[in-house]
């Protein structure tokens, strides 16, 4: 396998609008209300990669899993209702999705992982993301990755589970 993870292009969003669609479906057949209220769409994606912030995981030339990534963008998250555990610059990441094919292979904990590398390359040490109550799957990647839960934050009317992890600066 070649795995590789880059910013996404607007020409790729048919392929990553496919891959969001297969986990739109998923997560309802897991019975979890996420994604199941029209968000996210392809207006959504489109944003996401006209602000930089849409990533792709390839096996090869294949997009097999996407993501948004930004710096310090998710206004939301100023309201928590809980404590971060830092105050610092963050990088934040939503709509994390793999291929249908490509399921069970730990590719969600890889591409946090390629985020994280991301995070440190800009010099920044916390990452927040965020998940609904109802989505097993996600809360037990957060959890293996070594993410901390740190309370509700919430969007679109719904409570959300909040998570930070805060990454080891290299010694210099």
């Amino acid at each position: 396998m070649n795995y590789h993870f880059r910013k996404a292009e607007i020409s790729e969003i048919p392929k990553i609008w496919d891959i969001l669609q297969q986990a739109i479906i998923r997560r309802k057949e897991d019975g979890s209300n996420q994604w199941q209220d029209g968000y996210p769409n392809m207006e959504v994606l489109q944003k996401d990669i006209e602000k930089a912030g849409g990533f792709v995981l390839l096996d090869g030339l294949t997009i097999i899993g996407y993501s948004a990534v930004f710096i310090n963008d998710e206004p939301e998250y100023a309201n928590i209702e809980g404590k971060w555990l830092t105050d610092d610059n963050f990088i934040v990441f939503h709509r994390l999705a793999i291929s249908e094919k490509y399921l069970g292979k730990g590719l969600a904990q890889m591409i946090i992982r390629y985020i994280e590398e991301y995070a440190i390359n800009n010099n920044i040490y916390s990452i927040k993301a965020d998940t609904n109550y109802d989505n097993i799957i996600m809360k037990k990647i957060f959890e293996k990755s070594g993410y901390t839960f740190c309370g509700e934050v919430y969007f679109r009317g719904s409570p959300r589970k909040a998570y930070e992890k805060v990454l080891v600066k290299a010694l210099e």
